[in-house]
């Protein structure tokens, strides 16, 4: 065979022969060549091992250079007179891959339900991550996934109930149960043992609403707590635009004109694009940043969905926030109850929630209730501003007498075409 200096000159003059391929050595590593086709160079080490001849490829030119592939293949080549076969290893390795796809463990579990169906149809995936990789993946994830039982699984949700997180159980069993069930699909496993298995805890209806004086309490409580800017502005915004809080903290600049602010499809939680009334109150709080609204410290992209939550529970356990326990979504119940209690429709606050209608009568009527939801929103920034302060703000009764409202608020701010709809109002 044709022997040369390897070097990197030497190498990039090299082309392929006629019959396709050619192999070169070097002429001063033995064993150590190059093997120049129309795919490319190839670095490799060719020696016999016991008696038998064998090639083993080291990379491509261009991914590494002269110098690396003569280090790597002066190892190879020392191993190989010492009687090992590098083939032999990557056999190995290829083998083992195989087999741990074909019997993966609760970990290799975890992690390919997270790539291939999580990430792919639930917005709320990182939630999944973070619950599988705490509590399922420190327990089992050196467990063959065919090894679980429904005794593991019972075992682990009493274990987290017993540490006093009922709930955070419940979210486990559904995330494990969800995950199973894809491992069945993926011919992982033959049964799942989730089957038969009760939830942990009763699940129950939530219904937290905050006081007028709890929404003093929180409003002002809020400037002692110890959390961002950031985050308090979004909380006090979830409240007084009544948006689900993964909507809030997602906020773009680009989605807010003059004070509509559109929620595009793929943010909304069901799918469905949705406009949201700012007041003056909130486009205070939203300010004139370009952007992601609530940044992440990160930059260039918005804050953790868990951040606001695990920024509340923290301050209600060291009693910054004097109050009974409460969550960011019931900020959300709390400002829908307000505006029923002004007098607004069950209707007009499902759209300004963004609720599915159900039923025949989410066929037909396509009523977008623009104003509506304006008015709905105004009045009750109206009536928080007066919780928050202490006076009447002097709006009580827009709710029955619209003069009221146009008094405080002026003419009702006409909306333009709508994007996910077609209907202007």
């Amino acid at each position: 065979m044709p022997t040369i200096h390897i070097t990197k000159t030497n190498v990039e003059k090299l082309e392929a022969p006629p019959s396709g391929r050619g192999d070169y050595f070097d002429d001063k590593l033995k064993g150590f060549g190059v093997r120049v086709s129309p795919a490319g160079k190839i670095f490799f080490v060719m020696r016999r091992v016991n008696g038998k001849l064998v090639r083993s490829k080291i990379d491509a030119f261009g991914t590494v250079t002269v110098e690396v592939a003569k280090k790597r293949a002066e190892g190879i080549l020392a191993d190989m007179g010492r009687g090992l076969d590098p083939n032999a290893e990557k056999r190995a390795k290829q083998q083992a891959e195989e087999a741990r796809k074909l019997d993966p463990t609760v970990k290799d579990l975890v992690a390919e339900y997270l790539e291939k169906h999580a990430k792919v149809k639930k917005k709320t995936w990182a939630e999944d991550q973070r619950c599988l990789e705490k509590e399922v993946v420190t327990r089992w994830g050196k467990l063959k996934a065919k090894e679980i039982r429904r005794r593991d699984v019972k075992l682990l949700l009493q274990e987290i109930v017993d540490r006093g997180s009922p709930i955070q159980a419940n979210n486990t069993f559904e995330k494990i149960r969800k995950m199973f069930n894809f491992a069945i699909e993926q011919d992982i496993v033959e049964f799942s043992p989730c089957f038969g298995v009760k939830m942990p805890s009763k699940k129950t209806q939530k219904d937290r609403v905050l006081s007028e004086d709890e929404i003093n309490i929180f409003w002002h409580g809020l400037d002692r707590a110890g959390m961002t800017d950031e985050i308090k502005r979004a909380l006090r915004l979830i409240l007084i635009t009544g948006q689900r809080p993964g909507e809030v903290i997602g906020m773009h600049s680009g989605e807010i004109d003059g004070q509509w602010w559109y929620i595009p499809a793929h943010r909304a939680k069901n799918g469905k694009a949705h406009r949201v009334y700012l007041t003056d109150l909130a486009l205070e709080l939203i300010g004139k940043k370009q952007g992601y609204v609530f940044e992440s410290p990160k930059g260039d992209k918005s804050m953790e969905n868990n951040a606001v939550a695990c920024a509340v529970r923290r301050n209600l356990a060291e009693g910054n926030l004097t109050m009974q326990a409460w969550t960011p979504h019931d900020l959300r119940r709390s400002a829908a109850t307000q505006m029923s209690i002004l007098g607004f429709s069950d209707e007009i606050i499902d759209a300004i929630l963004n609720h599915c209608k159900k039923g025949v009568i989410g066929i037909y009527n396509r009523n977008k209730y623009a104003s509506e939801k304006q008015a709905a929103l105004a009045c009750w920034s109206c009536k928080l501003s007066s919780i928050i302060s202490g006076r009447d703000a002097g709006c009580s009764d827009c709710p029955t007498n619209q003069k009221g409202h146009e008094k405080q608020y002026g003419r009702v701010v006409p909306m333009q075409t709508v994007a996910d709809g077609g209907a202007t109002a």
